[in-house]
This record gives structure tokens, C-alpha cells and sequence, in this order.
């Protein structure tokens, strides 16, 4: 082994102990993979045209309902004024939502899924059911309730921090 090899060796082994001696770090780690990992699958199974972040404010509406604000949505999906702007603008011309005015205040606007925002919802979510499915499958129902506490623990203690 060369002097080169033996030192990069003993600095790998230094690095691999100091991420080891931080498990906040390795905590954080993991869940920004897992995040990606997540993010990937669901990209590459949905339907031609549609986008993540186009997915998630479909998701959203689905999940909670109409009547959402831009605003209840970015920050739901901690999404910038802008960005949700911007989604919900090429959510609006593929026609998937509609943008109506508040009847109840006139000045703020609802976000609400047109039949065809159901259907591209709906076919996404027939995409990732078989990874949703394989997911189950490799863990159990008990294995993700005990994550759940400490998963929310954490998303509660960085809101604070904020």
C-alpha cells in the first residue's frame, strides 16, 4: 500500500468516526435521502406533463379539499409565494385547476381541481401505487408507527426554531 492510499485510508476512517459520534448528523442525513428517494420514484411514475411540485399541490387538494388559499398551500407544502404562484399558474393553463375568487371575502382567491386535475391525480396516484404497495411490503404497519413520534417530534422542534 502506498504512503497516498494509507493516508486517505486513515482520513476516511477519521471521517466515517466523526459521523459517528454525531447522530443528529446521520438523523439528517438520512431523511434528506429518504426525501429524494421519494421525490424520484414519484417523478418518474407520473404521468407525462405533470411535475412534482404540480403533484404535491394535486395531492394537497385531494387530501384536504378545495377551498384552499395559494397561501394555505405554500405554506402547507413550504412552497415560496412565488413558486406557488408559478405552480398553480401551469396547474391553471393545463387546466388541472381553477383560480376562483373568495365569494365570502371577494379579495382572496380558491384554489379547486377541475375533472381533469381529479383524472391526473388520480392516474398518479394509480402509478405509484405498486412502489407504495412494495413499500408496505418491506415494512411493517408497527415499524412506521414507532418512527411516527420522533419523526414528529423533530418536524414540531425545527418549526420552533424558526
Amino acid at each position: 500500500m502506498t504512503c497516498s492510499s494509507r493516508r486517505q485510508v486513515r482520513r476516511s476512517r477519521r471521517m466515517a468516526a466523526v459521523i459517528e459520534e454525531h447522530p443528529e448528523v446521520q438523523v439528517f442525513d438520512e431523511i434528506s435521502l429518504i426525501e429524494h428517494g421519494v421525490r424520484t420514484a414519484i417523478t418518474r411514475s407520473l404521468p407525462v406533463g405533470l411535475t412534482y411540485p404540480q403533484y404535491e399541490v394535486l395531492n394537497l387538494i385531494a387530501r384536504r379539499g378545495d377551498d384552499l388559499t395559494p397561501a394555505q398551500i405554500a405554506e402547507a407544502l413550504k412552497m415560496t409565494p412565488g413558486a406557488i404562484t408559478n405552480t398553480l399558474q401551469r396547474l391553471e393553463a393545463t387546466r388541472l385547476a381553477i383560480l376562483e375568487p373568495c365569494l365570502r371575502d371577494r379579495r382572496s382567491k380558491r384554489v379547486r381541481l377541475t375533472a381533469d386535475g381529479r383524472e391526473a391525480y388520480n392516474r398518479a396516484m394509480a402509478a405509484i401505487r405498486p412502489k407504495v404497495e412494495k413499500l408496505r411490503e418491506g415494512f411493517t404497519e408497527k415499524e412506521f408507527r414507532e418512527a411516527l413520534p420522533f419523526l414528529r417530534a423533530l418536524r414540531v422542534w425545527m418549526a420552533e426554531q424558526t
